[in-house]
Formats: structure tokens, C-alpha cells, sequence
């Protein structure tokens, strides 16, 4: 299937079978990366058909991600049960994108998540319809991380904390769970956080607390804010119609504002989350003719700080891709830092082996005050390790990085046995080809003798 890259950073919802599929775009490059742009003016027009696009996957493509350490890289999930990483040109698509970095191949079932991790470089982390959650090496292809015993039904949504240390998850079992990923254990857990049937999300916040949304008994969309220190009651709940689209929740970690997009709806509502009841603050409603059918959400680092912009959104239709610009109303010209303050930047603050190894760091921040000025990225390099080369390793008393339920001598005799089948494999080979060696001599030796 087809990705057809816009400025869109991530689109939650689905597009036209599985493809997303934007008619419109900005400027005259219509593939840009995401952050890179601080002004600009749009100029909408429709696609040609002939536009190159990102064409890897066999199967639809279910979610995609732009790394936030790299605004060249993305990756995306799909139904083929794969994850791709693909490296997009600096100047945008000329030619159809066919080849990835990386295939990540380990789930079972279709792929309908996948998520960066926010402070680490190259940790991808994919949730699939096998109920499982992996968290890639995406440096060296490998899937260090695997829990697949913790859900026992389909996974909603996956969220990172602040830093990168815990992740929430909202499944179809009506369970919130807050999840140490590299102990592999179940920090915290709600049952029936919303006790309706339709589908759930959770996230987490700047301070720790998770924020819910789904769907009461009676069908109404609620939404929730939860301390995971105690789960027993929320900090706040609110009832906000009977509205059967699920609301996808967007945040702004910078100004505590949460937007919520309901899919199937023509509006977006936002909040504000404070440290006062009742917690969870109504500001206002944006509202539009047509309904969405998935939204996009730019990152706080590719805004118009000269023109006051707290969020632009990408509104997804079913031909076309409309940008939605929120601003704040200011007669001044000066700099606005209550609007601005220091924000994530694109430098990761861990590299892969020290966050699987327990470190945490939070996020390097920059100022938007002379606005953002991207570097230049440096090529992702995939760096896959030579499995006959390795050697078994000793059993460590707490493995962060082993698979569960497999110990390091499991895995080394399933390596083992695999490497004396590929050897048994190559020596029937050379063995054949002995033969038909043999074989041709013999064969020439006749016509050598006919032509004498």
C-alpha cells in the first residue's frame, strides 16, 4: 500500500483503505518534513496522480510515526504484520520510495501501532492485534523488548510517560495499565476505567497523571484524569455527549492543554489540565462543516511564533487533507514566552543502549524565541548484528533486554539448531553442484572425443 507523505506528523484514524491519502498540500515541495517549516503561507491544489509516494508495504497501512529525533525518518505499520522504517530524501520525493532502512518483523498479527520513544534515539516501540507490544533496536533491527502477556485482547493505544520510562496502555478489555516496559511488569492497572463498549485511549501527561477518554455505560463519551499511584477513582470525570465517534486525545505538554478530536465529528474541544479542581478545565470548541475522519498534530517546534500559533492540525477527509491553524490573539510583536516556554527539541537525550540498559533522561529542550532552525540529520544506519558470530551469554539474574518466558539458554539452542540446519542446507548444495561438476566434465570429455 501507499503512503503519501504531506505535513502531516501523525494521523490518527484511518484513512481510504488503509491508505493515507492527502489531495492537498502546501508549497511547492510537496513532501516536506514536519518540522522544518516556522512560516509559511498555504497554497492548497490537488495531487497528481503520477506524485511519488512510499510504497513498501504489501498490506494497508494502519499508523505511521515521524521520529522525533530525525525529521527524515518514519515509520509506519501495516496489516502485512511488518514495520517499516523508511529515510526520506532531504529535498522530498522525486521517485516512488520502495525500499526501507529497516523491515521489523516479529508480530504475528497485523501492526496497528507504532510509537518513538520520546527521549532515546532509534527505540520504536509497535503494539499489534496478536496483543503483543515490541520495542525495537531500530540501530540494529533487533526487538530487545517483547510483551505479549499482558494483554488479553486487542490494544487501543500505546502512550510513552515524559521521559520514556512507563507506558500506558487502553485495551478492548476495558484496562488501563501503566507498564515499566524494561522490567516487564504492570505498574499500575484500572479495570473498567470507562465501562462502555466502544473503543478507549489513554495518555499520559506532563506531571505522571494519565488522561483517559471513552464511553459510559449508557453510551455517553467521558473522559478521565487518573493519578497511577491510585487507580481506584479518577482525580476527575467528566460526560460529554452521546456522540458515538471515539475521541482522540492530542497534548500539549508545554501549556497543559489537551485537544479532542472525535472521530466522525466536525468539532475539536480543548481543556486545560491544572493542579485545581476540577482538574479538568472546558476552554472552547472549534467547529466546521465536515466531519473528520482522522486528524494530524503538528509538533510544537514547526508553529509561526510571529503570529502567536499554539496548534496546527490536519484535518483528514476523504479526498483531501485541510490544515487547521489555532492562534492566541496578541497586539504585540514581541516574543510571547507565556505561550512559547522551552520546548522538546529534535537532539535525542539517550541513545538506544543506554535507555535498555535503565537510564532515563528527560527531554533536551530549546527556545522557539528566534524560532526554530532545524540541523542538519545525520543518515540512519541500520547495524544488524551477525547471529554466527554470536555467543551465548549467561544467565543474568534480571535480563532487561531478554524476551519473557525465554531464557538466554533457550534461545542459544534454538540458534544452534537453526545454524546446523542452514549448515546441513549449504553442504547439499556444495554437494549438487560436486556432482554437476562432475558431470559437465564428463560431458565435454564426450564431445572433445566426437570432434576429434
Amino acid at each position: 500500500m501507499n503512503i503519501i507523505i504531506g505535513r502531516v506528523l501523525r494521523v490518527q484514524g484511518r484513512g481510504n483503505k488503509g491508505k493515507i491519502d492527502l489531495r492537498k498540500h502546501t508549497d511547492s515541495v510537496a513532501l516536506m518534513i514536519p518540522n522544518r517549516y516556522v512560516s509559511l503561507s498555504f497554497q492548497t491544489g490537488r495531487i497528481d496522480k503520477s506524485y511519488p509516494t512510499v510504497c513498501g508495504h504489501t498490506g494497508p497501512v494502519l499508523d505511521i510515526d515521524w521520529c522525533p529525533h530525525n525529521d527524515q525518518v518514519i515509520a509506519s505499520g501495516s496489516e502485512d504484520c511488518t514495520v517499516m522504517v523508511w529515510q526520506i530524501p532531504e529535498n522530498g520525493l522525486t521517485l516512488s520510495l520502495t525500499e526501507p532502512v529497516v523491515i521489523l518483523e516479529g508480530h504475528s498479527k497485523r501492526v496497528g501501532i507504532v510509537a518513538w520513544h520520546p527521549t532515546a534515539r532509534n527505540v520504536l516501540l509497535s503494539a499489534g492485534c496478536d496483543n503483543a507490544i515490541i520495542i525495537w533496536n531500530v540501530g540494529t533491527g533487533e526487538a530487545l523488548i517483547n510483551l505479549d502477556d499482558m494483554h488479553s485482547d486487542m490494544i487501543y493505544n500505546v502512550s510513552w510517560n515524559r521521559n520514556g520510562s512507563l507506558i500506558c496502555t487502553a485495551s478492548k478489555d476495558k484496562k488501563v495499565r501503566v507498564i515499566d516496559p524494561r522490567k516487564q511488569e504492570i505498574v499500575a492497572e484500572k479495570e473498567k476505567a470507562h465501562e462502555g463498549a466502544r473503543p478507549m485511549r489513554a495518555i499520559f501527561l506532563a506531571d505522571g497523571n494519565v488522561f483517559t477518554t471513552g464511553f459510559s455505560r449508557m453510551s455517553e463519551r467521558q473522559l478521565a484524569l487518573w493519578n497511577p499511584k491510585n487507580m481506584e477513582e479518577p482525580i476527575a470525570l467528566h460526560e460529554m455527549d452521546t456522540s458515538n465517534g471515539v475521541l482522540l486525545p492530542f497534548y500539549d505538554p508545554d501549556t497543559s492543554i489537551i485537544y479532542l478530536c472525535g472521530k466522525g465529528d466536525s468539532s475539536i474541544r480543548y481543556f486545560e489540565i491544572t493542579d485545581e479542581s476540577p482538574y479538568v478545565h472546558y476552554l472552547n470548541t472549534f467547529s466546521s462543516k465536515e466531519p473528520q475522519r482522522g486528524m494530524g498534530y503538528m509538533p510544537k517546534r514547526g508553529l509561526d511564533v510571529n503570529k502567536c500559533e499554539i496548534a496546527r492540525f490536519f484535518k483528514l477527509h476523504e479526498r483531501k487533507c485541510e490544515p487547521i491553524i489555532m492562534t492566541v490573539p496578541r497586539k504585540s510583536d514581541l516574543f510571547q514566552d507565556d505561550l512559547y516556554p522551552d520546548t522538546a527539541g529534535p537532539e535525542a537525550a539517550l541513545e538506544a543502549e543506554e535507555w535498555f540498559e535503565g537510564k532515563n533522561a528527560d527531554p533536551l529542550l530549546i527556545s522557539l524565541k528566534d524560532g526554530y532552525i532545524p540541523g542538519k540529520n545525520r543518515d540512519l544506519k541500520v547495524v544488524k548484528k551477525n547471529i554466527l558470530d554470536s555467543k551465548p551469554t549467561a544467565n543474568k539474574k534480571c535480563d532487561l533486554i531478554s524476551i519473557p518466558k525465554k531464557t538466554a539458554d533457550a534461545a542459544s539452542g534454538q540458534n544452534e539448531a537453526k545454524l546446523d540446519e542452514i549448515l546441513k542446507e549449504i553442504k547439499s548444495i556444495k554437494d549438487t553442484i560436486c556432482n554437476q561438476d562432475e558431470r559437465i566434465s564428463k560431458l565435454e570429455q564426450q564431445m572433445a572425443k566426437i570432434a576429434a
